[in-house]
């Protein structure tokens, strides 16, 4: 196999990175068996930048084409599991009274004229899911509904396409309303609960798009730093702990959330409470998901936080570019982590 000039550069500057001077020789090593995963995530144009922690340390923090990993980048539907943990902690704060509890009395004057008998049965826990049964407001309903002048009253008024607590219609409105009923029954917007309840654990939100009537917009259009978002991974990670051992998150919040609950039709991926669940490599892995590919993986067998970025203009699931960072995970990054683990 013939290698270029320009190839031998950028793996020579790749190890530069990765090895700096006067690292020790376990460093090195450490940082040579992640090499693979660098040069794999390099390779995949999208990609933006790659971070890989391991057992609180952090091993990867590399920047492609010119993209930093201290740099804030729109997050998309990773956003959905920052919802469901800010409801977590709304229901341990008693701000709602549980997932079972059903939404039409929390929404009242934004239900249709005549709205189906079904909406009473919808709930908290339906929304988190993907199981409110409402018609979708992703995909190919995506635009019309952010065009809509209420975007709430929009999200309820779809009809229903399923009964609830049924099979998964993935429908960013079901998070909106999240973010509506968190705002509703906080009296505060979700950014300014986010701020309160993650923003000293390194979880900082830079910006947030807006509903017309002033709703952050419940998983999706959310900017952070991917140091920032793998600060929330290690947050799961850990079991809702702060680094300084502060609790955050409930634990118990996290194993419901990472209980699968449904399946996606469109992917392999079964879902819980705004994280997706498959297995990579032999471990369980949970993972939230935006378009493009924006990615946070946590491993807890193997106390492994992987966040990836990529360009949050182009498709991921279509175009097969989820896949390849998933097998980016799973043939590069796993088997660097088991090793390490084993070796400790």
């Amino acid at each position: 196999m013939i290698i270029s000039r320009r190839s031998l550069l950028a793996s020579a500057l790749a190890s530069l990175i990765l090895v700096p001077p006067g690292a020790s020789a376990q460093d090195a090593s450490i940082r040579s068996s992640f090499q693979p995963a660098v040069e794999r995530a390099r390779s995949l144009e999208p990609v933006e930048t790659l971070l890989v922690a391991q057992g609180g340390e952090m091993l990867v923090d590399e920047g492609f084409r010119g993209h930093e990993t201290s740099e804030s980048t729109n997050i998309k539907s990773a956003s959905k599991s920052i919802i469901s943990a800010l409801v977590g902690i709304a229901i341990d704060k008693g701000v709602l009274d549980g997932v079972d509890q059903p939404i039409a009395p929390l929404l009242r004057d934004k239900l249709p004229a005549d709205p189906d008998p079904r909406m009473a049965e919808v709930t908290i826990g339906h929304l988190l899911s993907m199981q409110a049964g409402l018609g979708r407001t992703s995909g190919a309903n995506y635009g019309s509904w952010v065009a809509s002048r209420d975007w709430v009253r929009a999200a309820l008024a779809r009809p229903f396409e399923n009964d609830p607590g049924s099979s998964m219609l993935y429908s960013t409105g079901s998070t909106h309303l999240l973010s509506a009923i968190l705002t509703r029954e906080s009296g505060r917007s979700t950014l300014e609960l986010a701020r309160d309840w993650l923003g000293d654990t390194g979880v900082s939100i830079t910006a947030w798009e807006r509903d017309p009537q002033g709703i952050y917009l419940g998983g999706n259009q959310m900017a952070m730093t991917p140091r920032s978002l793998l600060a929330f991974g290690e947050l799961y990670r850990n079991g809702g702990k702060a680094p300084d051992g502060r609790a955050v998150i409930p634990a118990e919040w996290i194993d419901a959330s990472w209980e699968p609950r449904t399946q996606s039709r469109f992917h392999a991926g079964r879902y819980g409470y705004g994280w997706f669940i498959e297995q990579f490599g032999g471990y369980d892995v949970r993972y939230g998901w935006g378009y493009g590919g924006q990615m946070v993986y946590v491993l807890p067998e193997l106390d492994l936080t992987v966040v990836i970025t990529s360009d949050a203009n182009s498709p991921s699931g279509r175009t097969g570019h989820r896949e390849a960072l998933h097998r980016l995970v799973t043939e590069t990054i796993v088997p660097a982590a088991a090793a390490r683990q084993s070796e400790g």
